[in-house]
């Protein structure tokens, strides 16, 4: 895998992936779509990666979204046609590595299709967040919906129907729990890195049944996804548990947030 529009790369566990399209605002064309697709699959696959860390080159913009100068390949057919989100995110992947966002500049339209199924989202104090569609005369439809899991249902509507007219800051995307830390831009790639690595260090089976479990219950009631749940233990305990030695186990020196 040799991507082009990204950058790659594996360290201790920890695969950091950097959109690198900056001269284009970070926005994804048919290339990216392709190399995600390659890129989901090795990070899926590949058992020495336990967490990946997404962020974006240049200081404007996190991405904004489909490239609409170049667009992306669609199939002829209405009917055979496929959302773009289904290369782009993990979930859909079906990657249950979690995935740390970490977002400067603005993140509009298409970007939510990777931070709707980030695990978690941190910023800097200059990003931005909108949806611009319903302003250039576009259904706001995929992007919402994901997003209306994260946050509260009147967040959701009011950033995808206001579109251009206004931007979530970063102080209030932290008091509506779109993301869950504020940092100065030159502290974002280091503190993502840090969370990834506190997170790579835990036993995988423990870590990916985790998210498995709580992303495919958002898509079931609660009886059958307490269930699945407790299948999940079941399954991943034994794998986790053989990897701590809790008797001789060093405390962490924790951290209040």
């Amino acid at each position: 895998m040799d991507p082009t529009t990204v950058l790659f790369e594996v360290v201790e566990h920890v695969a950091t992936i950097t959109l690198n399209r900056p001269e284009a605002m970070n926005s994804f064309n048919q290339t990216m779509l392709e190399e995600f697709t390659q890129i989901w699959q090795r990070v899926r696959d590949d058992d020495d990666i336990h967490v990946v860390v997404l962020r974006a080159a240049g200081d404007r913009a996190f991405s904004t979204g489909m490239d609409v100068k170049q667009g992306f390949d669609r199939h002829d057919n209405v009917w055979s046609q496929t959302d773009p989100g289904e290369r782009l995110s993990p979930k859909l992947n079906q990657v249950w590595k979690p995935m740390i966002c970490a977002v400067q500049g603005m993140a509009a339209g298409g970007a939510f299709y990777w931070l709707n199924e980030a695990d978690i989202i941190i910023c800097s104090q200059d990003a931005t967040f909108f949806d611009p569609h319903v302003s250039y005369g576009l259904t706001a439809a995929l992007e919402p919906i994901g997003l209306a899991r994260r946050i509260p249902l009147g967040e959701t509507l009011r950033i995808a129907l206001l579109g251009l007219d206004e931007r979530v800051s970063a102080e209030r995307a932290l008091q509506i729990g779109m993301v869950s830390e504020v940092l100065p831009r030159e502290q974002l790639w280091e503190r993502a890195d840090e969370l990834a690595r506190i997170i790579a260090a835990k036993p995988a089976a423990a870590i990916q049944g985790t998210v498995r479990a709580i992303w495919e219950s958002l898509d079931t009631n609660r009886s059958h996804a307490l269930r699945t749940g407790l299948s999940y233990t079941q399954i991943g305990n034994p794998i986790g548990k053989a990897e701590v030695d809790r008797a001789s186990m060093a405390r962490p020196n924790w951290t209040l947030r």
